[in-house]
Parts: structure tokens; sequence; C-alpha cells
């Protein structure tokens, strides 16, 4: 269980940009942050993982996040990752690996193969040897997503990762997240497409700077609640919605 308590960020210029932020997300579920462009998604994935100052708390598993940096994932967004460091796809994968080495250990044969069995997951395999500024917006998000896989955490933060990437990546990287969330997995994804949200998550954080509502997918994709976050009605049908998602889950099994 992930246990949000409380959480208050202001920055420097007394700007508030969440406020009193309490949730509850259960473990081993897919949950979307979603609201309008400044409504804080980003930061409060800062402030859980202690990254911003803040005030309040986040407990997973009844322990603070903040003493469990070996136990989660970030991968933020794109746009913020250096993509012409002159690194190879392999070595970018094994940096998952380091979490959970002794300070003096270096990674050897055992992490290098956990590494290329990572990259088959995300169909990248053929690409290990190139330089990550070789790859295309998609394919460099599932390398992030081999990264994370390595990694092995029980708690996962995404910010944004299907923005710009093609249709492909963004159907294995969502159904290697619902694999993982089925063996236990809790996963967080700020995202912005809400026509996807029966799609791909099995609750959401709905937030415009402060909470608005947090649950079921159902529970929280409400004109009152869409209204309130975007202060307009923009809700797509959720029977609509709904009926999308049961077509597209079909057709991955046919």
């Amino acid at each position: 269980m992930l246990d949000v308590k409380d959480i208050t960020v202001t920055y420097n210029n007394k700007f508030e940009a969440l406020k009193d932020i309490e949730l509850k997300v259960p473990s081993g579920n897919i949950y979307g942050i979603i609201g309008p462009n400044g409504a804080g998604k980003s930061t409060l994935i800062k402030a859980m993982l202690d990254l911003v100052p803040h005030s309040g708390s986040t407990l997973f598993n009844e322990k603070p996040v903040k003493t469990q940096r070996k136990n989660l994932s970030y991968v933020e967004q794109k746009s913020n990752i250096d993509t012409t460091f002159p690194i190879k796809v392999i070595d970018c994968v094994v940096l998952g690996v380091f979490p959970g080495l002794k300070p003096w250990q270096r990674p050897g044969k055992a992490e290098k193969d956990k590494a290329e069995q990572a990259l088959k997951k995300v169909n990248m395999y053929e690409y290990r040897n190139r330089q990550i500024s070789e790859l295309s917006g998609g394919q460099f998000q599932r390398i992030l997503i081999a990264r994370t896989l390595v990694q092995d955490s029980e708690l996962i933060f995404l910010d944004e990762p299907f923005v710009g990437i093609d249709i492909t990546s963004e159907n294995i990287i969502i159904e290697l997240l619902r694999e993982l969330a089925e063996a236990g997995r809790t996963i967080l994804i700020v995202h912005h497409d809400l026509s996807k949200i029966y799609k791909y998550f099995d609750g959401l954080i709905l937030l415009n700077k402060t909470l608005i509502a947090c649950g079921s997918v159902s529970e929280v994709y409400t004109a009152e609640h869409v209204q309130e976050a975007f202060g307009t009605n923009i809700l797509v049908s959720p029977d609509a919605l709904k009926k999308e998602a049961d077509s597209h889950d079909q057709s991955i099994y046919q």
C-alpha cells in the first residue's frame, strides 16, 4: 500500500503547487495521475520521492519511501534526459542493477545477462550495442522500461512515458506494466490522454493543486470531478471508453 499523508509543496516565491494531498494506492495496481496543465502531477511524484521540498509524508508498506531507494524506480520525462550522452543501450540498461550492488561491486556477467533479457522483453535486443542517441523516442522509452525491469522494484513511478512515442512502443510498454502489476508491483503514471484511461489504469488520481478524487477509474472519472479539475466538462462517455478498452484487450489476444 502506498500511503500519501498531507503533502503540500510551496515554492520559494510562495506559489503553492500542491496542497494537503492525502491518498492511498493499493499494491499491485496501475494508477494514472491526471489533471490539467499545471495541476501538480509531476510535482506530486517528486514530492513522494523526496526530490522537492515539501511537508507531509509518503509511506510504502508502512515505511517511509525515502528509506526505500533500492525498492523504487523513477522514469522522468524524456525531455529531461540527455539522450546525447555517449552510452550504449546495454550499458544504459545495466545501470538498473546498481541499486542492488554493494558500493564496491561492479556489474558482471549475471547483471549483463539480466539486462539482455530485459532488452528482449521490450523487443530491443538487436539494438544493444547502439548508442542511445541513435534511438527513436519510442525506442528510447523502451530502453528506460528495460532498465526498470532490471531494477526489479516494487514501486514504480513513470512521468509521461507515452508522450511522443509510436503505438508499437506504447503497446509493448503497457503490456509489460500490466505484467508487473499482476506480479504485485505498484505503478503510478503521470498521463494526459483521457481517452485511454480505461485501457491503461486500475485507478486514477485526479489533481488540480488539490486532490479532486482518488479511486477506481469509474469512481474518479465522472462529470462532476472532471468539471472541478478542468473547469469545463470535457468528459468522454465512460461507456464509450469502456467499450473501446474491451475491444483493445480482445484484439491483443487474437
